[in-house]
């Protein structure tokens, strides 16, 4: 299992694509608490969500990345904080979908979260009940072509963020 700053390293090293699948309607990232009390308190949030600093160092290498976020609405207080960042995520370059489960029923998806990089390894995200980071578990290679198809079951069903936001902000 990597921890944090080990599974952020494969952030540097992937060649050509990064896919993550977010399930959970809370996280608890630490580095993200003050920010989401301002924004709860509807102060500014930082000039970092105009433009992902982040998503921008992979996206300026030419790797392309992307999410769908499956989730029901309503949306959590940390959901609606999640989802107001994304459009600098999307300015940065990535490509982001919804699937509201509240509105669509889709079948074969896993009930956890993963990456796949370069559509070659994928590892599980393991996070606590309360949304804490507990590690990334790299799966075995015979494993691979599940996840490739739970990305494109994912792909295929999600709303561009956009059209998501316009109807639901």
């Amino acid at each position: 299992m990597l921890s944090g700053e080990e599974f952020g390293r494969l952030f540097e090293t992937f060649e050509r694509s990064a896919f993550r699948l977010e399930t959970l309607a809370v996280y608890d990232v630490e580095d993200e608490r003050a920010e989401f009390e301002a924004f709860l308190a509807g102060k500014p949030m930082p000039p970092e969500w105009h433009d992902n600093p982040w998503v921008r160092s992979m996206t300026d290498r030419g790797k392309s990345v992307s999410r769908v976020h499956v989730l029901r609405s309503p949306l959590t207080d940390y959901l609606r904080y999640e989802l107001a960042a994304y459009p600098g995520n999307i300015t940065a370059g990535e490509s982001i979908g919804i699937i509201d489960l509240s509105e669509m029923e889709v079948s074969g998806l896993p009930d956890h979260d993963f990456w796949l990089f370069d559509d070659a390894d994928v590892y599980r995200m393991h996070y606590t009940e309360s949304g804490r980071f507990m590690g990334a578990e790299l799966l075995p290679s015979g494993r691979l072509a599940g996840y490739q198809r739970y990305r494109d079951i994912a792909s295929a069903h999600a709303v561009p963020f956009a059209e998501y936001w316009s109807t639901h902000h």
